[in-house]
C-alpha cells in the first residue's frame, strides 16, 4: 500500500525518517533501478546491467545488488557497506510529483515532493527530521531534493542514452551463470548489456556524437562496471561461510 501526500511543513512538521538500512525496510532486494546521471558512482560498487521493462518495453539500468531475488549482499546486521547507495534507494520514502504553477501567463508543471506516508521508514520519533523547528528545510530533505531531482534527469537521460545505443546496435542480451559449488548455481536471465566489440567498431562519427550527447562514457562505465561481478561472487562466498561457520 501507498499513501501519497503532497510534502509540506505544516502537515508533516514532525515527520521523521529512520535512515538506517535493513530488510525491514526493503533492501534486501537482488537489483534496484539505476541512472546514467550516477553511473560514475554506481559503477564503483556494483554491476550495472540493462533490463526491459515488463509494461512498456523500454530498457532500464539496474544496479546488481545478489544473485537472487530478495539478496543485497551488501546488506548485513550493520547496514549496507558500500561507498554510494543508488539514488533509487537513498531517496527514501520520498518521490517527485508535479503541480501547475502560472508562469508568464500560462500554466507549466512545476516538480514538486511527495512522500510515501505508508512508507516503513516514516516516523514521528526517531530518524532525520524533515523540517527545522521553524518551519525551514532541513539538511536532510535538502540532500533528498538533489537526489530526486538526479532521478527525474537521470529519467530523461535514460531514455535518451538507450535510444542511441539501440540505433547503434550496441544493446546486446547476456546471461549470467554463476557457479557457486557443486550444489548450488544460479542463472539470472533477462539482461542485457554493452556488445563491447560494437563498441570499439564504431565509426568516429557516432563516436563523437554518443560523446556530445554524453553517452560515450556511459557506455564504457556500463563496461567497466561488470568487473563487479567477480566482487559479488566473492562476498556470496564469505556470506555462505559464515552461515557454515
Amino acid at each position: 500500500m501507498t499513501k501519497h501526500a503532497l510534502l509540506n511543513n505544516i502537515a508533516h512538521a514532525n515527520l521523521r525518517v529512520i535512515t538506517r538500512h535493513a530488510a525491514e525496510f526493503g533492501d534486501n532486494v537482488g537489483s534496484v533501478v539505476t541512472f546514467p546521471t550516477e553511473f560514475g558512482d554506481v559503477q564503483r560498487e556494483y554491476p550495472i546491467l540493462f533490463r526491459r521493462d515488463a509494461a512498456t518495453g523500454e530498457y532500464l539500468s539496474v544496479a546488481l545488488l545478489g544473485f537472487e531475488k530478495d539478496e543485497n549482499l551488501f546488506l548485513d546486521r550493520n547496514g549496507w557497506n558500500a561507498g554510494y547507495i543508488p539514488g533509487i534507494v537513498a531517496r527514501g520514502p520520498f518521490l517527485i510529483g508535479f503541480q501547475e504553477q502560472q508562469v508568464g501567463g500560462e500554466l507549466r508543471p512545476h516538480p514538486v515532493i511527495h512522500v510515501d506516508m505508508d512508507h516503513p521508514r516514516i516516523s514521528t520519533t526517531e530518524g532525520e527530521p524533515v523540517f527545522l523547528e521553524n518551519g525551514g528545510n532541513s539538511r536532510y530533505i535538502e540532500r533528498i531534493a538533489s537526489i530526486l531531482n538526479g532521478i527525474r534527469e537521470g529519467l530523461d537521460a535514460s531514455k535518451a542514452m538507450f535510444a542511441a545505443f539501440t540505433e547503434m546496435d550496441l544493446v546486446e542480451p547476456v546471461r549470467l551463470e554463476i557457479q557457486m559449488s557443486a550444489e548450488e548455481q544460479h542463472n539470472l536471465h533477462g539482461y542485457f548489456t554493452i556488445n563491447e566489440d560494437k563498441l570499439a567498431k564504431l565509426d568516429g562519427a557516432s563516436l563523437e556524437r554518443l560523446n556530445r550527447a554524453g553517452f560515450l562514457q556511459g557506455a564504457f562505465l556500463v563496461v567497466a562496471s561488470l568487473n563487479n561481478i567477480k566482487k559479488l561472487i566473492d562476498m556470496k562466498h564469505r556470506r555462505r561461510l559464515q552461515r557454515a561457520s
